[in-house]
């Protein structure tokens, strides 16, 4: 763990003091004015320890990013060869190699004939410009349409707005299986559980063989949905004018589409001609007293309507949205501990509820109220996610979008519950 990780984590340490301090003060006998002074600065203060969380996110995936680096770079001494600067499409030139950027405003001019291109130009466009992993209305110079990127005297920073899609089409939380084709696969259940051995037998009984014993299979089936994000188109006069590589920037923001679109989907996707949601195929494991708020009791009965077998895997895990956590982290428990805890900075140990690590869902039901199945309990292990191949970003150009190009995202998966009996959901009163 880098310094700066250490400063953001000891920072998230003493604000979670300071926030349950606060919450500690609010007792029976403190009147109404003071608990809600008190519990806006708790939210406040929980609000700057998500910030530093986004914050501690970002610097492990810079560093994810510069250990990939270093590795090319390592690789590529040691074989002896120049580095390979082309990790994606927006890669930086080295020692006067063409930008992609620069490869791709020649395909432009040359009218999408690749024979007029320099062939350097091409091997360059070829490394980048169909395998990205990761609607039809025109981007212009006008401003909200991409204008505000042609610099007067602009910055060359992109203000981009963010919202976080995760995590159902990661593969560190659910199961990933990952195929080439998109032919249907068959999951093979079997559910013994309500069956135990036999009656005693006496010395000579012949063993029963009615049948009433026999296991009883059942198959699921995972196929293959395709999803995309409508074409966007991009005129010549924004792709030369800009200060970024639109193309570039354009496919990063229709990944974060894809993303948003897969996670959705693989949370409460219908099952019929759709992934079946890992929220939707969840069993009903405790029903709320109340329809505006749910208790610590409550949840502690949830974790405990999943059976021990599911409970200790390395997946096991909570999930709900953002605001759902906000109410529970208030929760206590009848000793008076809080459900939430922070974790152990220096251990690197995560914030937990229960013990159990939780996921943050933003396509799941985000206020409680009637008849809402606000958050999950269990093995997500036993959520399966089929991706076929990788997420695609393409851009075109042709007669419908020339002079300029059209810019789109593909992906295509399913998902689907194999054990139902894993997960189970906690659902608000009806009325």
């Amino acid at each position: 763990m880098n310094t700066r990780i250490k400063e953001l984590r000891a920072k998230q340490e003493q604000i979670t003091a300071e926030a349950r301090e606060r919450l500690n003060q609010i007792d029976e006998s403190t009147d109404e004015t003071r608990s809600k002074e008190l519990e806006a600065q708790h939210d406040k203060a929980m609000a700057e320890y998500d910030r530093l969380e986004g914050q501690i996110q970002r610097e492990l995936k810079v560093a994810e990013l510069e250990a990939g680096i270093k590795a090319r770079e390592d690789e590529a001494r040691a074989k002896n060869r120049p580095i390979d600067p082309a990790a994606g499409p927006a890669a930086a030139p080295d020692d006067g190699e063409i930008s992609y950027r620069d490869a791709f405003h020649e395909y432009l001019r040359a009218q999408g004939q690749l024979g007029a291109m320099r062939p350097e130009a091409r091997a360059v466009l070829a490394r980048g410009y169909a395998a990205v992993e990761s609607e039809a209305r025109a981007q212009t110079t006008s401003n909200s349409a991409g204008g505000y990127t042609v610099p007067s005297e602009v910055a060359n920073v992109l203000i981009k707005s963010m919202a976080a899609w995760g995590p159902m089409y990661d593969p560190g939380v659910t199961t990933e299986i990952k195929t080439t084709g998109g032919g249907q696969i068959l999951l093979p259940t079997v559910n013994d559980t309500a069956s135990t051995g036999g009656a005693s037998n006496g010395e000579g009984v012949t063993l029963t063989d009615d049948g009433g014993k026999d296991a009883a299979f059942g198959q699921k089936a995972l196929g293959a949905y395709s999803f995309d994000t409508e074409w966007l188109r991009v005129s010549k006069e924004l792709a030369d004018d800009s200060i970024f590589a639109m193309e570039a920037l354009l496919g990063d923001l229709l990944g974060e589409r894809l993303g948003r679109l897969a996670n959705s989907q693989l949370t409460v996707g219908t099952g019929s001609s759709a992934p079946n949601g890992i929220v939707t195929a969840s069993t009903a494991g405790k029903t709320a007293a109340s329809t505006t708020a749910i208790t610590g009791d409550e949840i502690i009965d949830l974790v405990h309507s999943v059976d021990p077998a599911y409970r200790s895997g390395p997946k096991v895990a909570f999930m709900m949205h953002d605001l759902v956590l906000a109410a529970v982290r208030k929760l206590k428990d009848g000793d008076g501990n809080y459900l939430w805890q922070m974790g152990d900075v220096q251990k690197g140990i995560p914030a937990s509820l229960l013990g159990h690590r939780y996921y943050v869902n933003q396509a799941m039901e985000s206020s409680i109220a009637a008849a809402k199945k606000v958050m999950l309990f269990g093995d997500l292990s036993k959520y399966y996610v089929r991706k076929v191949g990788d997420p695609l970003i393409g851009a075109l150009q042709d007669k419908d979008f020339w002079p300029g190009f059209g810019v789109a995202g593909w992906i295509r998966f399913d998902g689907e519950l194999g054990d139902t009996a894993a997960v189970k959901h906690l659902i608000t009163a009806a009325s």
